[in-house]
């Protein structure tokens, strides 16, 4: 099928989309919530489609995303199957092209060509070396984009990586999508690691306590030596409670990885797990929660506790494997605080289905495999310029002789 051909079914399908997001009572009621809550209840046609590609791509109801209640009814459903499948991203414009762009996907580090739905003249000012925070999708070995969310510049890079670094942290599987070379370079890396935790370890798991866990963590990264003897946990009260700085945001995810947990204020237990399949781990709370299934009243905020280990996304199944296996009363305890009567499958099915589906590794393996990491890494780890000593006096509304092009009054006089 030519490309026009395939462009004008997809866009027929996207309208389809559209019109039933008006016609299904329920996905109709929720769409309208959904702008009253982000303020666009009185928007142009032109403005709710900018808001309608989010919508169905990112919206759940029911426990399933629009465009997967959408493909029930749905004629073409190879077109919906490609557009649920699509990979939302940051890209670095290559080439502009006649028809589409060259993007090079800098979350799986990928290169595309792909192909526009809407004529080119609608991307005016859009150039080659700026960013763009879209999602592209694959129907029939083609490419095409259908949606650009923002647009950063050249000199926005360092934003743009940062994006693409949440992006992996988010959804770490975004790294190896559609990239066979670097799942492969991922498996590796794990191999690798594993036998170093073990050969240094002689454990595939350590408790500690966030006070030391960075120095375990650092010396099994630099292959260096270490006494674990004074490294153990030493929490007396089991009690689980919330860490600000484990909140990873677009705004302090960088700043708070950099800094580490001995950084953080409260002194909670660490559990440091090699998995020999999915990578390393550092979970927090891990020795709390096991003591839940020891006695389960001694521990404070247990329910809390056993809440947050899972519907984190970042503790894989596995983790409450290797509970559940040791633990021959996990279920019961579990079903207790819940108020439930789930067997463990059907425990794994309702909080770890993305787990069960899709190979996902863990988030410290992947970004030690990302380049889009170490950029950004080596960008923020840098040591920052000095101010430079002001002895000419200088106006207010001057430009300031440190040369950032601001106003004195705007940068180093606003200090002094």
């Amino acid at each position: 099928m030519p490309v026009i051909e395939k462009i004008t079914e997809i866009n027929d399908i996207l309208k389809d989309i559209f019109n039933f997001t008006q016609r299904n009572e329920a996905v109709k009621a929720d769409f309208d919530e959904y702008l009253a809550t982000i303020g666009s209840k009185n928007i142009s046609l032109n403005q709710m489609e900018k808001i309608f590609l989010p919508y169905i791509f990112e919206r759940r109801l029911n426990d399933k995303f629009i465009l997967e209640l959408y493909k029930e009814e749905a004629k073409n459903k190879e077109i919906v199957d490609a557009l649920l499948d699509a990979q939302a991203s940051v890209f670095e414009i290559k080439k502009i092209l006649k028809n589409g762009f060259e993007l090079y996907n800098l979350t799986n580090e990928k290169l595309y060509t792909v192909s526009s739905l809407t004529k080119m003249t609608n991307f005016r000012g859009i150039y080659a070396g700026q960013y763009i925070a879209g999602r592209i999708f694959n129907l029939k070995d083609e490419y095409f984009i259908v949606e650009i969310s923002s647009v950063l510049s050249h000199s926005q890079k360092t934003d743009a990586y940062r994006y693409a670094v949440m992006k992996l942290i988010q959804n770490p599987k975004a790294l190896y999508y559609d990239n066979p070379e670097k799942e492969q370079e991922v498996l590796n890396t794990i191999k690798e690691m594993s036998e170093k935790f073990n050969n240094a370890f002689k454990t595939d798991i350590i408790l500690t306590t966030n006070k030391h866990a960075d120095d375990i963590i650092g010396a099994f990264n630099e292959g260096e030596d270490i006494d674990l003897s004074d490294k153990g946990s030493d929490i007396k009260d089991y009690k689980f409670f919330h860490v600000k700085e484990l909140e990873n945001n677009y705004g302090n995810f960088l700043e708070n990885s950099m800094g580490g947990f001995a950084a953080h204020n409260e002194t909670y237990d660490v559990a440091v797990i090699f998995d020999k399949d999915k990578g390393l781990y550092a979970v927090p709370f891990y020795e709390t929660f096991c003591h839940i299934f020891e006695d389960k009243d001694s521990v404070e905020n247990a329910k809390q506790c056993i809440e947050y280990f899972l519907a984190n996304d970042s503790i894989p199944d596995t983790i409450l494997k290797r509970v559940q296996e040791k633990y021959p009363n996990f279920m019961d305890v579990v079903n207790e605080f819940l108020e439930t009567k789930y067997s463990f499958d059907e425990l794994l099915q309702h909080y770890k289905s993305e787990y069960l589906t899709n190979k996902i590794y863990s988030s410290a393996t992947v970004l030690f495999c990302s380049n889009a990491f170490s950029e950004v890494f080596d960008i923020i780890s840098a040591p920052k310029p000095e101010k430079p000593e002001i002895t000419q006096k200088v106006g207010r509304n001057e430009p300031c002789p440190c040369g950032s092009g601001k106003k004195f009054k705007n940068c180093c006089g606003g200090q002094r």
